[in-house]
């Protein structure tokens, strides 16, 4: 159900999202869904933060936006170095701003939106080096349905 959720065009404009995000940072984001979370699904995205080794960036500047589909859950998780960076509030502010897509039904826009807000503060505390290797794949990932 995850995997067929966004069309294969959808998927593209997302991974799109993502490489435009990432073009100016050594920040890294990931996507990932899955159709359900059985759990606090900050909890499930602290496990999937793991499970992609994201917390294994050179910076600790890795953002999760995890999406649990038939349970409508949600949640961006960032790393310790973007998170010594950004406001408190900021995670939240962008949670809201794609809740409201979300809620029309605008869900590659609502998360295309969240992954260049999170790229933009990415790229104002991690500027883009020129010996910066793309750490983690710009690939959506699925977990198991």
């Amino acid at each position: 159900m995850a995997k067929s959720f966004f069309s294969e065009q959808e998927q593209a404009a997302i991974v799109s999202a993502i490489k435009e995000a990432e073009k100016n940072t050594s920040g890294e984001i990931q996507v990932h869904l899955e159709s359900h979370c059985k759990e606090d699904v900050l909890d499930r995205a602290v496990d999937v933060f793991k499970i992609l080794k994201m917390h294994e960036t050179k910076l600790r500047n890795g953002v999760l936006f995890y999406l649990a589909i038939k349970d409508k859950k949600f949640a961006i998780l960032g790393d310790a170095g973007i998170n010594s960076k950004v406001s408190d509030h900021f995670w939240d502010d962008i949670k809201v701003m794609m809740q409201a897509n979300f809620k029309e039904g605008k869900f590659t826009e609502g998360l295309c939106q969240g992954i260049i807000k999170a790229g933009e503060q990415l790229k104002t505390h991690f500027p883009y080096s020129k010996d910066d290797i793309n750490e983690l794949s710009d690939d959506i990932s699925f977990g198991k349905d």
